[in-house]
C-alpha cells in the first residue's frame, strides 16, 4: 500500500510535469503546449488517434450550446440550482433538512456540487475567472463556492454534503492551478484539510464527514479532490492516500463470476453487493489510474465490464443521474487507457450525448438534481478532446 500512496504523491518516473496553461489573447482561453492554436471556438485538436479533429468540433459546438444554456440558468449569486438528496435503490430523495429549489432560488443558495460541476464545465473549455467573454461568469462560480467554506472547512450550500464538498474541493483546486490567488488557496486548503481529517479508520468516506459508515462511489470522489489538490502544491498526507487506497483494493471482487470487479460497500448493511454497478466500477478504474496503477489484470475486468454494459445504461438509463454520474468516471477511466478502448467508448458516449442534447442546448436529467446537473456533466464529457482539465491530461 505504501507504493501505492508513494505513485499517487509522486508522478511516475519519465512523465513530463504539466505546463501551467495560459489564457491567450482574445477570448479566454488555456493554451496547452500541445495545441497552441486552440480557442473556446475551435477546439483543440484530437492528441492522438482516440478522436477525429471533426468528432471533436461536433462535440465542442454542442458544448458551447449547452454553456449558453449555463449562462442562461446562473443565480446572480453565482450558483446553479438543483435538488439536494441522494440515492435510493433507483431513484433519487430529497433530503429533508436540504433547501428545495424554490428556496434556493429565494434565498441565493445553490446546489454546491452542481455549481462546481458547472465551473468545469467552463473549464473545460479554457475559460478563467475575470478574462474574457465567460471570464464574469467564472468568477462568480469561484466567489460563490470560495464563500460557501464554513469554519470546519466543509464547502456546502443549501444542505449539501461530503459529495458536494469533494466536487467544490476539486473545482477550486483545478482552478487554483490555473490562475492562483491567496482567497481561493485559504479556502481549498481548509477543504482538503478536512477530508484528510474525517476519513474513517477503515480508509473511506460516506455522505457526512466524521462517520465510520463508507462506501467505494464517495471515497473515489474525495480521492480525486485530494490528488487536483496534491498536484497544485497543496499539502496531503500519504498516509491518507495509502489507507484510502487500500480500502479501494479490498473492495474488489476476489473470485466467481463477476472476479475483478468492485463492490460499492465491503462494511455495514449491504456490505459484499452491487458488484455490477456500472458508475461503481468506473470510480473504482479512476482511483487506479489517479495512483498511477495501469496494471492490465487489475482493470481489463472493470474496463471490459464497463464496455459491454455502456448500451444497457445508455438506453435504459439515459436521463438518469447514474448516466452522468457514472459516464463521468468511466470517461476518465478510458482516457487514462487511451488507444481503441477509449476511441470506442468516446465515439459511442459522444454520439449518445450529441443525440440526447435538446433544442435549447440543454440535456435533460430526470431523476437525479436536475438538468443543471446533467448540462454541466454533459459539456465536460464533450470537451474531453480539448485537454485543458487536469482529469483529462495524463
Amino acid at each position: 500500500m505504501f507504493l501505492l500512496a508513494a505513485m499517487l504523491l509522486c508522478p511516475p518516473q519519465g512523465e513530463p510535469p504539466r505546463p501551467s496553461p495560459r489564457p491567450a489573447p482574445g477570448p479566454q482561453v488555456v493554451q496547452p503546449a500541445t495545441t497552441p492554436t486552440a480557442t473556446a471556438q475551435d477546439p483543440a485538436p484530437a492528441a492522438d488517434a482516440w478522436c477525429t479533429p471533426e468528432r471533436a468540433a461536433r462535440c465542442a459546438a454542442a458544448a458551447d450550446r449547452g454553456l449558453a444554456w449555463l449562462i442562461a440558468h446562473q443565480h446572480e449569486s453565482g450558483a446553479w440550482l438543483g435538488i439536494v438528496g441522494h440515492k435510493m435503490g433507483n431513484d433519487y430523495v430529497e433530503l429533508d433538512n436540504a433547501l428545495s429549489v424554490t428556496q434556493q432560488r429565494g434565498t441565493g443558495q445553490g446546489h454546491l456540487g452542481v455549481t462546481a460541476l458547472a465551473g468545469m464545465a467552463f473549464l473545460a473549455g479554457g475559460h478563467l475567472p475575470g478574462r474574457g467573454e465567460y471570464g464574469g461568469i467564472v468568477k462568480r462560480t469561484n466567489d460563490y463556492v470560495v464563500s460557501r467554506t464554513l469554519e470546519s472547512g466543509l464547502l456546502t450550500s443549501a444542505g449539501t454534503r461530503m459529495y458536494s464538498h469533494a466536487f467544490a474541493t476539486l473545482f477550486l483546486a483545478e482552478i487554483h492551478g490555473m490562475t492562483a490567488t491567496g482567497s481561493r488557496k485559504s479556502a481549498l486548503e481548509r477543504a482538503v484539510h478536512l477530508i484528510v481529517d474525517s476519513q474513517n479508520e477503515v480508509g473511506g468516506w460516506r455522505y457526512n464527514p466524521f462517520t465510520r459508515a463508507t462506501d467505494l462511489s464517495v471515497t473515489v470522489c474525495q480521492l480525486q479532490a485530494l490528488r487536483a489538490a496534491r498536484n497544485i502544491g497543496i499539502h496531503v498526507p500519504s498516509g491518507t492516500i495509502e489507507r484510502a487506497m487500500a480500502y479501494v483494493s479490498k473492495s474488489r471482487v476476489e473470485r466467481g463470476r463477476e472476479r475483478g470487479l468492485y463492490y460499492y460497500k465491503i462494511y455495514g448493511d449491504g456490505r459484499y453487493q452491487k458488484s455490477n454497478q456500472y458508475a461503481i466500477n468506473a470510480a473504482a478504474l479512476t482511483a487506479l489510474s489517479s495512483a498511477g496503477i495501469y496494471d492490465d489484470d487489475l482493470t481489463d475486468p472493470a474496463l471490459r465490464f464497463l464496455e459491454d454494459r455502456f448500451r444497457d445504461v445508455a438506453d435504459y438509463q439515459s436521463d438518469h443521474f447514474f448516466y452522468y454520474y457514472g459516464n463521468y468516471y468511466a470517461a476518465q477511466a478510458f482516457f487514462q487507457r487511451g488507444g481503441a478502448h477509449c476511441r470506442r467508448f468516446f465515439a459511442a458516449l459522444s454520439d449518445d450525448l450529441l443525440r440526447k442534447q435538446r433544442r435549447d442546448g440543454s440535456w435533460r436529467n430526470r431523476p437525479g438534481p436536475g438538468d443543471e446537473f446533467s448540462t454541466a456533466v454533459a459539456c465536460i464529457l464533450l470537451q474531453m478532446p480539448r485537454q485543458y482539465l487536469p482529469i483529462f491530461q495524463r
